[in-house]
């Protein structure tokens, strides 16, 4: 993404907005090398996080024993006793 200085982006302001109007990407601008705004096209819209949660549902299933699977063997390795 292009980063302007305030300068910078008043000199050329009309250049970078038709450019980013036409389909162009969008550009920061900054004061002190500390970004201020950023411009976009309206209909841009801003992309969506992906959703993490629920995102293999119904994919798999957990068996109803999963809690107690190897509890015998967890049991017996902090009681040091080796199988």
């Amino acid at each position: 993404m292009r980063i302007y200085n305030v300068h910078d982006a008043k000199t050329n302001l009309s250049r970078l907005i038709e450019e980013t109007a036409n389909g162009g990407e969008p550009f920061v601008i900054a004061k002190l090398g500390k970004p201020l705004v950023k411009v976009v096209r309206i209909d841009a819209g801003t992309p969506k996080p992906p959703r993490r949660i629920r995102f293999m549902k119904g994919q798999m299933k957990v068996p109803a024993e999963f809690c107690t699977m190897g509890s015998d063997e967890i049991s017996d390795l902090f009681e040091g006793k080796l199988r």
